[in-house]
């Protein structure tokens, strides 16, 4: 019988994530804390945004802090942090994009 230690990031008493390592833990956890902070400051914004795109823009914003940062800083982000964050998955993979029909 093997012992596995797993850290549960939880959120409003809903199991957001499981991880082996307390380091990956507390860095999800902490990337969620910045989403809701976003969340607020979205929230109050003078453009028209449902509660779903302020919630998807915030957790995007969150999970790309870094490049966030250096563009707010003004200076540029380095071209691999680019190239990485747009590689990664999203929930809009499974998307097609619909072409206006032509006249």
């Amino acid at each position: 019988m093997a012992v596995v230690t797993k850290y549960v990031v939880e959120r409003d008493g809903v199991e957001r994530m499981t991880f082996t390592s307390k380091k990956e833990a507390d860095a999800y956890d902490k990337m969620l804390d910045i989403a809701e902070s976003l969340e607020e400051l979205l929230g109050g914004v003078d453009v028209p945004l449902s509660e779903q795109q302020v919630e998807s823009l915030s957790l995007e914003i969150a999970k790309q802090k870094d490049n966030f940062m250096h563009v707010l800083k003004g200076t540029k982000p380095a071209a691999k942090a680019i190239k990485k964050a747009s590689k990664e998955p999203s929930d809009k993979e499974n998307v097609t994009e619909l072409k206006a029909k032509e006249a």
